[in-house]
């Protein structure tokens, strides 16, 4: 790991407006206590679309996004970042915005050859007896997600087609944009991806319906084990597809791909996470510190990602002043 210099001044965007509030400020004082132990000059903002004034501050080096949902990993703070050209870790605005919607999200990586879960997107003029219709054709269960929230704010699970198209138009109601995606038995997984490389991948075991919010958060109960898949070539194969969906939506620094690997070892492509959270109970620290890692080590390895990155012109597609 390249030495990183002492007094760099690295400012953590936390707090923010979506529903993931709570969870962002724990993340940012994770990130926050672990750049502090690596030995940087390190402030915390509580940041909002009406609060930018951090951003005014030139003596930071590098703005640190702890941000998860709206106004974090939606694109919307990126853009802002890079209009101003400030140098910032995490993925560009424009990889943010795809991978920020399920649907824009599959249709990018569909080019990786990854498998991909059948959806149906709800419209506004979609009634139920519709939506039933649609729905038989994924199976009598499905998973109901809003198109564009993080957590798993929102998402159900359902075995019955009626009660599953009714739970549609709800939550397109409540939530907007809303998608019903086929159900794929298997085992949970997640490959977490730092500067482009796969770390450990972990199998999820949650005592809920699946790895809802509480399950995430909550629930000591919930299982984080690696070293479940045995056959190297999957392991490779998971890796391999992990970084290409990674690399096609042009993610930067680090991210986390969550896959179901199916009843008969195919991988399923399911969402890219460009913030993963940094909680005591996430997934991409568990892997690093996996792979021998310490959070410290972990967090340096971002930032110096990310002045890579602004040495080089910033991320891609971002827009310069």
């Amino acid at each position: 790991m390249p030495e990183q210099k002492k007094n760099i001044k690295v400012a953590v965007l936390a707090g923010g407006i979506s529903n993931e509030r709570d969870i962002s400020l724990q993340s940012g004082k994770t990130i926050a206590d672990a750049l502090v132990r690596a030995g940087l000059d390190v402030i915390s903002s509580d940041i909002a679309p009406d609060k930018l004034d951090i951003l005014d501050d030139r003596s930071v080096d590098v703005f640190f996004l702890a941000l998860h949902g709206k106004f974090g990993e939606d694109g919307e703070l990126q853009q802002i970042l890079e209009q101003r050209d400030l140098c910032f870790a995490g993925s560009g605005s424009t990889a943010s915005r795809i991978a920020f919607n399920k649907i824009a999200c599959k249709e990018a990586v569909q080019i990786t050859g990854v498998t991909l879960p059948l959806h149906i997107s709800v419209q506004d003029a979609d009634s139920t007896e519709h939506l039933i219709e649609l729905i038989r054709q994924l199976g009598t269960k499905v998973a109901i997600k809003p198109v564009a929230d993080g957590s798993s704010f929102g998402v159900r699970i359902i075995d019955d087609v009626k009660t599953a198209a009714k739970a549609a138009i709800e939550t397109s109601e409540k939530f907007g944009d809303c998608m019903i995606e086929q159900y794929i038995p298997g085992r949970e997984i997640t490959i977490g991806i730092l500067n482009g490389k796969p770390l450990p991948i972990i199998e999820i075991k949650s005592k809920h319906t699946f790895y809802d919010f509480d399950a995430k958060y909550l629930d000591d109960n919930t299982e984080y084990l690696f070293d479940t898949i045995k056959d190297k070539k999957l392991i490779e194969k998971i890796n391999t597809l992990a970084v290409e969906c990674f690399n096609t939506v042009g993610c930067s620094h680090w991210s986390r791909v969550d896959m179901i690997l199916s009843e008969d070892n195919v991988p399923y492509f399911l969402e890219i996470n460009t913030l993963p959270g940094f909680t005591s109970h996430s997934l991409v620290p568990m892997a690093a510190n996996k792979a021998g890692l310490t959070n410290a080590q972990l967090c340096l390895e971002i930032v110096n990602a990310a002045t890579e990155t602004f040495k080089k012109g910033g991320h891609i597609g971002a827009k310069k002043k």
